[in-house]
């Protein structure tokens, strides 16, 4: 193992990586830390969605009639739109997963995988917060989705 390897080992804390279903979860007053780090994570992207879409609804949709003389701004104009529309409809599918990781965690459920009921692991639930999955379970979708999706293209 690389020094780089021993030295992450060594950092890690309990809980940090996905463990094994039948893993009984760390200490209660690590996981009250952690659990209410996680929802002040949610809590701030799911504010951040909604400015966004507030700002969406006072600026990026009002346009005054002189300022699309002609064609190409119109044009130009109708694109910013499109785009915005679909940058709020993909905020609006994230702040459905913030809304269910909220409540995973108010039923005791976010730490844990949906499909093998493995630990997920904080540093995972650092990086992708709303997911609902440990690192083995998405790889292997990730995989059947792939192979799924070579399997039409084939057709």
């Amino acid at each position: 193992m690389s020094d780089i390897g021993k030295e992450q080992k060594m950092s890690d804390q309990i809980g940090d990586r996905r463990e094994e279903p039948g893993f009984e979860g760390v200490p209660q007053d690590v996981l009250e830390e952690k659990i209410k780090l996680f929802r002040e994570i949610l809590f701030e992207e799911r504010a951040k969605i909604f400015q966004n879409a507030q700002r969406t609804l006072t600026e990026d949709m009002t346009i005054d009639a002189n300022d699309l003389s002609d064609e190409v701004d119109r044009t130009a104009f109708e694109q910013n739109q499109a785009l915005a529309f679909r940058l709020r409809g993909r905020e609006r599918q994230l702040l459905n997963k913030i809304e269910d990781s909220l409540k995973r965690i108010e039923n005791g459920k976010y730490c844990w995988c949906d499909d093998c009921g493995a630990w997920i692991g904080f540093n995972r639930l650092k990086a992708r917060p709303v997911t609902t999955l440990c690192i083995l379970c998405k790889e292997k979708r990730e995989r059947k989705e792939r192979s799924s999706h070579h399997k039409k293209s084939e057709y």
